[in-house]
């Protein structure tokens, strides 16, 4: 398919004013394209040639629209650090439509786009630092196997937004199966419109719960509510497993279908630091890197209390019990893939809790010990681990391996369809804070190299690209615990 021939659709915005308000983009006036990420072209079924197209600059700074689009900006609340916020909404984004693909619709989202009618305070804009994060952190998590939105392009210009310094405005165009969040819902509760959320819980079964066609609202309420739960679980498990920091779990920045949403302060470990903080405006460790089950759990009885005026209590909490279960068999299984298991057996979580730990109490680098583990075949002395721990590890580290060692023996493993497996699913290639810096410095004077590395190597994060050692490399400590605020 052709740039001249996409046209949305807008099925979400046609639900009513009730859930937000048709707003026109304010352009950049003199917008640059920086990049098309030629990936979510072929998701969306636009030729791999129409990257090179010129219209991309105008599109994707709402100086021109594609076919069929109506921008909207969204209504919804949200919790907040744990307090209600009731003036929250699409700020700054503007629903642009969908696009069908392959049987699927996609949604697109300009964000940058300018002041809407809930922008409160706030100038509306995004700037390159922020996009650039955003750009590459969809793309990284995607790679790595875990739900997340995406981006189609970013556009740049000369316009100056004020921050914590002045930097230069930039757009992207974001990309999602649904942009619907638990903060909808919450909005259409607290403010007692109880038709729209009725149209809302239908709205999101037809489209992601098909089987719910049929049934009444208080059905498909609780189904829409397991649904989530055993998403949510999912997705989170999926952080701790790559060692993900999302930084800002509020509840307007959760996706109701479990999807990666709303990038702002996060970060990857570096260190394997259970109590890492990547938010520097967190400062009770609210969303540290070990309360993020946690705190899932709580938005997700947040959405439960939104959706109890059509389910009862007992139900609602029958269907959050399901949470923790399910996070922990999920988690369990990815670990055991990171270990090269193909069993399971009854001590596999002592295993990998002892060796979390000896990683926590010897401030190892999470993933290149990971990956530095699928190289391992039993030798004496593992001298490519041991490098990666201080000396007073050494220790801990063989008396965990002898554990490991008996474990891999007890399910015959071979090395080499081990070492095969073990690199499939452990990356060499991780978003890093202080690398994510080095894109965006070298993006601000106009070199956008570092930035198509970047995006190919966290498209491709298990493949070993010899020629890009540097990119894999530990962080100096001058690289770690970089401070990244809400407005990345």
């Amino acid at each position: 398919m052709k740039l001249s021939d996409v046209t949305l659709t807008h099925q979400y915005a046609d639900l009513g004013g009730a859930f937000g308000s048709r707003t026109t983009p304010t352009p950049f006036a003199h917008p640059a394209l920086i990049h098309v990420n030629p990936a979510v072209l072929q998701l969306l079924g636009i030729d791999a040639s129409e990257a090179h197209n010129p219209d991309w600059a105008q599109l994707g700074c709402g100086k021109k629209l594609f076919k069929g689009s109506k921008p909207f900006a969204m209504k919804y609340t949200g919790h907040q650090f744990g307090v209600y916020n009731p003036d929250l909404g699409d700020g700054r984004a503007l629903l642009l439509g969908g696009i069908e693909a392959r049987g699927r619709l996609w949604e697109l989202h300009l964000k940058g786009a300018g002041k809407t009618p809930y922008s409160r305070f706030g100038d509306g804009r995004a700037v390159l630092r922020s996009t650039i994060r955003e750009y590459l952190a969809g793309e990284a998590l995607t790679a790595l196997g875990i739900r997340s939105t995406r981006a189609l392009c970013i556009v740049g210009s000369d316009e100056p937004v004020v921050r914590e310094e002045i930097e230069t405005g930039a757009m992207l165009i974001r990309v999602a199966e649904t942009h619907v969040r638990f903060g909808h819902f919450e909005y259409l509760f607290y403010t007692k419109q109880l038709e729209a959320l009725q149209r809302l819980i239908d709205f999101v079964c037809q489209r992601f719960i098909p089987d719910t066609g049929d049934m009444g609202t208080s059905e498909q309420a609780e189904a829409l509510l397991r649904f989530a739960t055993r998403r949510s679980a999912e997705l989170v498990a999926g952080w701790q497993s790559v060692g993900f920091a999302h930084g800002v779990l509020n509840t307007d920045n959760m996706s109701i279908i479990g999807d990666t949403f709303d990038y702002g302060p996060y970060g990857f470990l570096d260190d394997y630091e259970p109590a890492f903080i990547c938010n520097h405006s967190d400062h009770t460790g609210r969303y540290a890197f070990e309360q993020q089950p946690g705190v899932v759990l709580w938005n997700l009885n947040a959405l439960a209390h939104a959706l109890s005026a059509f389910v009862g209590a007992e139900t609602l909490r029958e269907c959050l019990e399901e949470f923790q279960p399910h996070l922990i068999n999920t988690y369990a299984a990815l670990m055991r893939r990171k270990l090269g298991l193909t069993t399971e057996e009854e001590n596999d979580q002592k295993l990998c809790a002892d060796l979390l730990q000896l990683l926590a109490d010897n401030r190892v680098d999470y993933t290149n010990f990971f990956r530095a583990l699928a190289h391992y075949r039993g030798e004496r002395p593992p001298s490519a681990l041991l490098a990666l721990l201080p000396p007073a590890g050494h220790s801990a580290l063989r008396h965990w391996l002898e554990g490991y060692d008996r474990r891999l023996a007890h399910e015959n493993s071979d090395f080499c369809r081990r070492n095969r497996a073990m690199r499939a699913v452990n990356p060499k290639f991780i978003l890093r804070n202080y690398l994510a810096q080095k894109v965006i410095e070298a993006a601000e004077t106009g070199d956008y190299r570092p930035l198509q590395t970047m995006v190919t190597l966290l498209q491709n994060p298990f493949d070993e690209h010899p020629q890009h050692e540097f990119w894999a490399a530990a962080p100096p400590e001058s690289g770690k615990h970089m401070p990244i605020s809400c407005s990345s």
